[in-house]
């Protein structure tokens, strides 16, 4: 059966229980959906993206009991699933909250942005536009780490690396244009 829609309200009330019901401290990266329910240029999601690191102690079984009295699907994937992890992707991730002893961050919006890009999804590429045009992805630096992370592309079979060049260049050309 599939879950609900998140909202705002719904994302937030997940961070609240996870920080409650966590044992211990990490942080907890949002990703996709859930950034831009939070950010404000999406009204819900289908699926919270999480990354874990370092995985608050207690956080699975917490996820496990928010997804049922949430109703909303929680996964674990980040842009470091689709493409090689970006340089200083951590120090780059814009803090949300905190609660108890768990922090809760934006993943890097560059990251977010480039693997976005390489899925290349319709949703996906309106995502790139939003996060551009709330000023959260710089060009020269997205050009700069698609360059940074290039040589490790092979450890990713799947990506496509002249299409994924092409489609990151379109993206910073109409950026471009629009600015």
């Amino acid at each position: 059966m599939p879950r609900g829609a998140s909202d705002t309200a719904k994302v937030r009330e997940l961070m609240r229980r996870l920080g409650r019901e966590a044992r211990g401290a990490g942080r907890v990266y949002l990703v996709g959906g859930a950034s831009a329910v939070l950010v404000g240029w999406r009204e819900t999601t289908v699926d919270v993206d999480l990354k874990l690191d370092p995985e608050p102690p207690g956080v699975f079984q917490a996820i496990a009991r928010a997804k049922g009295a949430l109703d909303k699907n929680n996964e674990l994937a980040a842009p470091d699933d689709f493409i090689p992890p970006l340089p200083d992707w951590r120090q780059r991730s814009v803090f949300v909250a905190r609660h108890g002893e768990v922090e809760f961050l934006h993943y890097d919006f560059c990251a977010q942005a480039l693997a976005k890009i390489e899925r290349g999804h319709a949703q996906d590429l309106r995502d790139v536009s939003a996060m551009i045009a709330r000023d959260l992805v710089r060009m020269d630096l997205l050009d700069q780490l698609f360059d940074a992370i290039a040589p490790d592309f092979p450890r990713y079979p799947a990506i496509d690396i002249p299409s994924f060049r092409r489609r990151v260049d379109v993206v910073i050309e109409t950026a471009g244009r629009a600015s």
